[in-house]
């Protein structure tokens, strides 16, 4: 059986607010918060930014991790207030192999980042 699938303009206004493509919810900019959270500790050559990742990728969360030279982690996370707060509490805790010494979390106005990405 063959279905006929209808295109999205995904750019298209009337889209991103009210339509849906199968399984995925579309959600307006104004219902997304922005996460700059900076951890600090034993966090670079431990799996930390994968993990992140893993975890934002299961929470709906997009933005993108980094290392940075003074070996700390950067994240921006952007998604609803509710998946950034479980997930600001995984980046206080951090895999297994790792240990955050602190973290800090401020909130900025959406970046309109699509996908969760790790930078190197």
């Amino acid at each position: 059986m063959i279905r006929k699938l209808r295109k999205f303009n995904l750019n298209c206004r009337e889209n991103r607010q009210s339509e849906a493509v199968p399984g995925i919810m579309l959600r307006k900019l104004e219902d997304k918060h922005l996460y700059i959270i900076l951890v600090r500790g034993m966090v670079q050559g431990v799996g930390f930014r994968w993990s992140a990742a893993r975890e934002a990728w299961k929470r709906g969360i997009a933005g993108l991790v980094k290392n940075l030279s003074d070996g700390s982690v950067y994240i921006e996370a952007e998604g609803e207030r509710e998946q950034l707060d479980l997930f600001a509490g995984w980046c206080r805790i951090g895999p297994r192999t790792g240990f955050v010494d602190s973290i800090e979390i401020r909130e900025s106005p959406p970046a309109g980042h699509t996908e969760f990405r790790i930078e190197h």
